[in-house]
């Protein structure tokens, strides 16, 4: 059996490789999590996947998927940050968390479904932002402002049956 951290590195490369067979290219620059927000938003209504969208079935393990390119990409953009997982924690999926060099420690797991419940004032990109703004630098990229508008969640498919 893996552990979390062998499992975060192989759903980190599915992740990447998931986005990419929709035309979405994840590069682990801090700007990529307006990508995620995106995803989120296209796949998700009033706090819950869409019937028959991309987070409709696996949401557990598309959510742990998710998260681990979050904190990966967090820890190559901030120097002396790492990994902290349990493999004794039922639920250490969810409990995955990256700590940095100066003891700050953060959840992505929780915060993706955050996201999801609660729409946009949850973003990821955000959370990324603030949480490396020290360290890179980067001026926010205010597109994540028009997500809402330029983002409308796919609609339900009917089954053929349906007319």
């Amino acid at each position: 059996m893996a552990t979390l951290l062998e499992d975060i590195k192989k759903q980190t490369d599915w992740t990447v490789k998931a986005f990419k067979s929709d035309g979405i290219e994840l590069d682990y620059s801090i700007s990529s999590l307006l990508e995620i927000d995106r995803f989120i938003q296209k796949y998700t209504k009033d706090g819950r996947p869409i019937k028959g969208g991309r987070l409709s079935k696996n949401l557990g393990g598309i959510i742990f998927s998710i998260s681990a390119y979050i904190g990966e990409t967090l820890i190559k953009n901030v120097p002396n940050s790492k990994w902290i997982t349990n493999d004794n924690d039922p639920q250490g999926e969810i409990n995955i968390a990256v700590e940095f060099g100066d003891g700050t420690t953060c959840w992505p797991g929780q915060r993706i479904i955050k996201r999801i419940q609660n729409g946009l004032e949850d973003g990821i990109y955000p959370y990324g932002h603030n949480l490396t703004e020290k360290t890179l630098n980067e001026k926010f990229d205010k597109s994540f402002w028009e997500i809402e508008n330029e983002i409308k969640p796919m609609e339900p498919k009917k089954p053929w049956w349906k007319f």
